[in-house]
């Protein structure tokens, strides 16, 4: 141990609620895998002393070590092994210099699908959670890996278990074949499914492949093209835009007015992944603009700090942000 640095010592658990020595392990992780993650990540030496863990480092790293050392104890109620994503996001969280953003004790929102627990992993996530419960209509916009859709998805399959809608609608706009699918081989199953994919994969995890299989021979869930929503009034669903930035104009335009009573909508979309023909405008960043301040309607913005993929995704994301910025 370094004298000349600053140190602080945490300390797990109380004489009346000792710490449970299986938690201890979920924090730890396996040879100490999470305390490394947390030692490299903030630049601090943690040594561990029974339910004591004394930090050396930076003071201002210290400290935000010391309450992701807390809060991913907290995490492991139940005996809940702690991921490794987890850990970058408790990081991130923390690192935060808003008040808003390091407050560590905000109550998550939670999601109990069929076959998981989907859980807030950060402060915007759990703002946007929030907002499809008290919005008609809710935009997510940011960078890929932020758990827009995957969060939309979830919050769309309990609102389908607790019979507050009777179906879910799941659209994509087609840019890649031009939305018109009539030259490509197979029937419209086998059209749309490559472009469809990551909203299959988000249902097969919530809900298993059986259950998606029956609830879409029930109409119950929907995945269509946006293109096959026109004329439609979508009537007690939870319908989801996947993609958003790739709508003309005149496709979100049209979406947003087929909203039936018992209706909610999420838009999710990157502006910086805009695949539309040159000088045509996306349909997203106008509805951004017009629509943010009617009431009903919730933007929710996501950063490379929400990011919940491997740590360097997020690092990624902001050398592109910062070089666009840049130009």
């Amino acid at each position: 141990m370094n004298q000349a640095l600053p140190a602080k010592t945490i300390t797990l658990g109380s004489a009346d609620k000792p710490v449970s020595n299986t938690r201890l392990l979920s924090l730890c992780g396996e040879r100490h895998h999470n305390i490394n993650v947390i030692e490299n990540e903030l630049d601090v030496k943690c040594y561990q002393q029974g339910s004591d863990f004394v930090l050396q480092g930076n003071s201002q790293q210290i400290t935000i070590a010391g309450k992701v050392i807390k809060k991913l104890y907290s995490m492991t109620k139940g005996n809940k092994d702690i991921q490794e994503p987890e850990i970058y996001q408790v990081i991130n969280n923390m690192s935060e210099t808003s008040t808003e953003a390091s407050n560590a004790e905000v109550s998550r929102a939670v999601v109990q699908a069929p076959l998981k627990q989907v859980v807030a992993r950060s402060q915007t996530q759990n703002e946007y959670m929030n907002a499809v419960d008290k919005f008609d209509v809710v935009f997510g916009v940011g960078p890929a890996g932020t758990g827009k859709t995957y969060l939309a998805v979830a919050k769309a399959v309990q609102a389908l278990m607790d019979e507050e809608v009777k179906r879910i609608i799941l659209v994509r706009p087609v840019v890649e074949a031009g939305e018109h699918l009539g030259f490509l081989p197979g029937d419209i199953g086998q059209k749309i499914d490559p472009y469809l994919r990551p909203l299959y994969d988000a249902l097969y995890e919530l809900l298993g492949f059986e259950r998606v299989a029956k609830l879409i021979e029930r109409n119950a869930i929907e995945l269509a093209p946006l293109a096959y929503m026109r004329g439609r009034t979508l009537s007690d669903a939870f319908v989801i835009m996947d993609e958003a930035q790739n709508t003309t104009i005149a496709q979100m335009k049209m979406l947003l007015t087929r909203i039936g009573f018992g209706s909610k909508v999420v838009i999710t979309g990157d502006l910086s992944q805009v695949d539309l023909p040159k000088g045509t405008y996306s349909g997203l960043k106008q509805g951004l603009t017009i629509l943010s301040n009617i009431k009903g309607i919730h933007v929710t913005k996501f950063t490379g700090r929400d990011i919940v993929r491997h740590p360097m995704v997020q690092k990624i994301v902001e050398a592109y942000d910062k070089h666009e910025r840049s130009v």
